[in-house]
This record gives C-alpha cells, structure tokens and sequence, in this order.
C-alpha cells in the first residue's frame, strides 16, 4: 500500500493522455489540503483530485464532484486569479521521484503570455501543493513550511523552489547492471530492503515484487548474492523499467476476503495466492475505488468504536467474574469427599478413641483402606457431622454456582457474537441493529422517549456456482430473522462449530439434493464470516432448517439442535458471486 514514483509515473501517463491541451474551467479547494480542478479538454470535462494530507496524499482523475466551502481560502483564490481559464501545456515527473508538475500557460491582465507551474509533492506527511512562476519562485502554496519547521528547505512565497535532496538514491530510470550490482552488494541489508532503499520510485511492495519475479527470496541479506543472482534480479528490474518508458502499466489490487490489501501499477504476482487481485484499467480508477473502500473500512471503524468499546469492557468483566466462578467451582470439587467421610464415620466411628487424629476404615464404595482427618477435640459423631456440614455448604455453593457460570458463559458467547458482528459490519446501517441489541441487553440505556431506530440493513446475498441463493446473517437479529423467518424446513443451515459467527441460509427451491459444490461454498461463507475467519480452516456445521430449533428465552442468535453433518473448509471466498 504505497504510493511509490512508479503509481506516480502510472498517474503521469493517464494526465498526459487526458488533460494537456485542455482549459482549467473550475479550481475548488474542498478542504484546507485539497484542490479540486475541472478541466475543459475536446471530450468534455475532467475533474482531478489533488490531497496534500499528511495521513493520505493523493492525485487522481474522478468524476466525482465534492462540496466547497461558501468563502474559498486564498490559496484557492490566488489560483483562479492566476490560472482561471489557463491552457495546460505540459504535464511532467522527475526521474521517479514523487512530484508532479504540471505547466500551465495563461493571459496575465496585460494580456501578456505567461507560463506557470503547479507542483504536487506526494510525500507522506511532507505533502504539499505549490505554485511557482517561471523563475521557479514560489509564489504561494497549500502549506507553508518556514525555517522553523524544516532547516532543510523552506516553502513560502518569494524563496526559490528546488527539491530538497535528503535520501542518497540512484535515479532507477538511468541505471545499468553493472552500477545495479554494485550498489545493492555494497548495502548488508536485506535483498528487498536494499532495493528500496536505493533506487528512486521503488516502494517495499513492489522491491519485493521484483525479488519473486526473479526467483530470490527477498528477505535474503545481499552477501549471500551470487552473479547469477544479480543477473536474474537486473533483467526483472530492466523490464519493469522498460514498461515504465513505455507507458505499459497494469494497475492491480490484491484483496485479503473483500478488503483491499495493497496495490501497485503491475500485475502482484507475489500475491497470486490470496483471496484475488482486481485489475482496474486506469491508476485513477484503481485509486478511487481503493481509498474509498478503506476510507469505508476507516470509517466504519470510527463509528463503532464506542460500540466496541462498550462490548470489550462488559466482556472483560464477564470474563473475570467467569475465571472467579471456575475458581470456586474448583473449591467444591472436595464436596464428595465429605460426604464419604461422614457417612464412614457413622458407621466405623465406634472404632475412634478419645484424642484419635485420624481413623482407618474400609471405603465400602471402593473396597479399599481410607484414612480420615479427624478432629481430636470432637467425638466421631461430631466429626462426621462436621463434615456433613462442610459437604452441605460445598453442595449448596455448586449447585448456585453452576446456574451462575452458566449465564456468565451465555453472556460471554453473547457478547462475543456481538463482537464478531461488528467486525463483519460494512456500512452505518449494519451498526443500526447491533446498537439495538446492546440497548435491549442492557448494555446501553435507552433514552426516555427514543423509540426504535428503522433498519435498513439487509443480509449478504451471495449465488453459488450452481445458481442456489445464500444468505449471510451480519448480527445476531438477522441471524434470528434469516433462520426463523426466512428459511423454510427444506432450506440449508450452516455455522461454524463451537465459535461465534453468522448463520448461512441456502435456500433450496424445491430442489431435493444441493450439488457439493454448493455445500462447499456456503461452508466457507460460514467460515469467512466467522471468529475462526484467520484459521486455515474451519469446522463447519451444517443440517435442514428444520432440526434447528431456538430454546425459550434463548438470546439473539442462539440455537440448538442435535444431529448435523460437519465439514472442514477454508474461508476462501473469493470466487463466490456477490449480489450487491
């Protein structure tokens, strides 16, 4: 996940293709750190999206619009003052660094021709956006860096641009084998940590890329290097160089489940394993879906927060008064033991003398000698009802605490049901019925007067290979709903053995038997959209609607049955149809 020179280089070549020639029409500074420019070009409008942001610097073509404010800020008014109705000449990238320039020619109030240039820096928290005359002076930008804040290089009206050259890196576009050889041979580091870390534009993900195309592991120091080895390195880098002078890009997303993992301007073929990459046709589009897809993820996140805040904390003290009962549980495990030794001493104590610390008698129930403590201040009698007293006590703390630590478990697995919903959560409405479940559990307080909230959040719809429908619970109310509503007797039901998940519905249609394919499918559905999602595989229950049964006074999403089949699946589902 790096927005490295050569996705800059991709973004460069798709400007190039759409923008030059064309008119800026409308400049928009959405936010303190963005600009927003529509561009009038002979096949209509383009909008690109510029984001100076320390935490997500980005620059892509969209065709999205977004909200300004009522008063523009002046960096935004200066541009139009200057570059309203300019003609773009000239779009540009140094070498492989990450910067942008993009030339812009313009009328100044004389009528005069002028030229100008606006820089993109996309560099992390160093990001900026600054617009320099054609003495590349600055005269303003986004974000002004004084001597205060950077002795390395200051970025405010009148000082003169350059780029500050703080990393010792070799241009990767200007780079032959033998200089290639020398330069990661000279560096004791890791292969791909050497690669990166020595060429311009080169990100980890992509150094790593280059180390499995050749066939070396990556994460080899560069002494155990061999020529061949550099050779094989050199002729993959060579291409991906010559890819880049051509302009043939790829841009891939590699996904892990149906979250976006990372991203690159070729073809991942380090990640061939996972769940599946996306090929987009532009470094645009592949951008705008990628970060609106995390931010999504980001999002939601933000917005359950105090939800899971509020589930951790009652699980954390559910869980210590659970160990706590376990621990008392354990202290009557002896309860027997008395009562045994009471009942011996009823019938042997006559053997006891005056002032005995202990008896030896026959264990009817065993056959075998047992020797019992006893109290030599006490008569025999008096000692068997000692410990009658104490198995009495011990028996009566059982029989509560077994009532007790079973509601403390159900609240447990309750709560981690709950917990699991919320990382399955993809939108703001699947937070609606989650929250609803907390309040009417007790765990949140229901303000006097709030009546229940409209649910809008629907189930996952997947199709299966074979065309049957597969509906995946996203809380536990869906879970009730999908199960004892929903599905009718002949439907399939399938959840993941003993841990906290969804509830999958199959539905059958009449269809007397489902292909095995299709079993397999909905099992890993059950699996992605469990706790057990990270194993290898998962054990997978499944069996007709109609066994499934939800005990009286049963919580949200519990249920019971008694006789299911079992599979052992992954959580793979990557090539399972998506009914959005």
């Amino acid at each position: 996940m790096a927005f490295d020179g050569v996705t800059i280089a991709n973004v460069v070549s798709e400007l190039k293709k759409e923008l030059i020639g064309g008119k800026l029409y409308k400049i928009a500074q959405p936010e303190a750190d963005e600009l927003l420019l529509t561009v009038k070009t002979g096949d209509g409008q383009r909008r690109l999206f510029i984001s100076a942001g320390a935490s997500l610097p980005l620059i892509y073509l969209t065709e999205t619009n977004k909200p300004s404010p009522i008063t523009a800020p002046n960096f935004c008014m200066l541009l139009r003052k200057h570059l309203q109705n300019g003609r773009i000449t000239e779009i540009s990238q140094p070498g492989l660094e990450r910067i942008i320039h993009i030339g812009i020619e313009h009328l100044d109030e004389m009528g005069d021709l002028c030229h100008k240039t606006l820089i993109i820096e996309i560099m992390g928290k160093h990001s900026n956006i600054i617009f320099c005359n054609e003495e590349h002076m600055i005269i303003d930008s986004i974000k002004h860096v004084s001597a205060a804040v950077s002795s390395v290089r200051e970025v405010l009206p009148g000082k003169p641009y350059f780029v500050a050259q703080t990393q010792d890196k070799l241009d990767a576009l200007h780079t032959d084998a033998r200089s290639f050889q020398q330069t990661l041979a000279s560096k004791p580091q890791p292969l791909f940590k050497a690669l990166y870390g020595s060429f311009t534009g080169i990100s980890p993900i992509l150094a790593q890329e280059l180390c499995y195309r050749a066939g070396l592991d990556g994460e080899l120091p560069t002494a155990a290097l061999t020529d061949p080895d550099y050779a094989a390195l050199y002729r993959e880098f060579d291409c991906m160089i010559s890819d880049i002078q051509a302009e043939a890009f790829a841009p891939t997303v590699a996904y892990t489940g149906n979250q976006p993992a990372e991203f690159a301007a070729f073809p991942l073929t380090i990640y061939a394993g996972w769940d599946h990459l996306r090929h987009f046709a532009t470094m645009s589009a592949l951008l705008e879906s990628y970060y609106a897809e995390k931010n999504a993820l980001t999002r939601i996140r933000q917005k359950s927060a105090d939800l899971r805040r509020i589930v951790q904390t009652a699980l954390e003290r559910n869980v210590k008064k659970y160990d706590l009962q376990l621990k008392q549980m354990q202290d009557t495990e002896k309860r027997e033991t008395y009562r045994i030794y009471g009942e011996l001493l009823n019938t042997y104590g006559y053997d006891a003398q005056p002032g005995d610390k202990a008896i030896e008698v026959i264990n009817y129930y065993t056959g075998e000698p047992l020797t019992i403590p006893l109290d030599p201040t006490l008569s025999a009698t008096e000692n068997a009802k000692k410990y009658f007293d104490k198995y009495g006590k011990m028996k009566r703390t059982f029989e509560a605490l077994a009532d007790l630590t079973r509601q403390v478990k159900d609240e447990i697995d309750h709560l981690e049901s709950i917990s699991t919903a919320l990382d399955i959560a993809l939108q703001e409405e699947d937070l609606v019925e989650i929250k609803e479940e907390l309040t009417e559990s007790g765990y949140i307080r229901r303000k006097g007067g709030t009546k229940k909230v409209k649910v809008t959040s629907k189930p996952f719809h997947y199709i299966s290979s074979d065309g049957f429908h597969m509906y995946v619970g996203k809380n536990n109310f869906q879970n009730d709903e999908l199960t004892f509503k929903f599905a009718t007797g002949g439907d399939w039901w399938f959840h993941a053995k003993g841990i906290p998940g969804s509830h999958v519905v199959v539905k059958t249609n009449g269809a007397e038997e489902l292909p095995d394919r299709t079993f397999e499918e909905a099992g890993r559905l059950a699996a992605y959209y469990s706790k057990g999602r990270e194993q290898e595989k998962v054990e997978i229950d499944y069996i007709q609607k109609k066994h499934v049964k939800k005990p009286s006074g049963a919580k949200p999403g519990f249920v019971v049955y008694y006789t299911n089949y079992s599979l052992m699946i992954d959580s793979d589902i990557s090539g399972i149809e998506k009914v959005e």
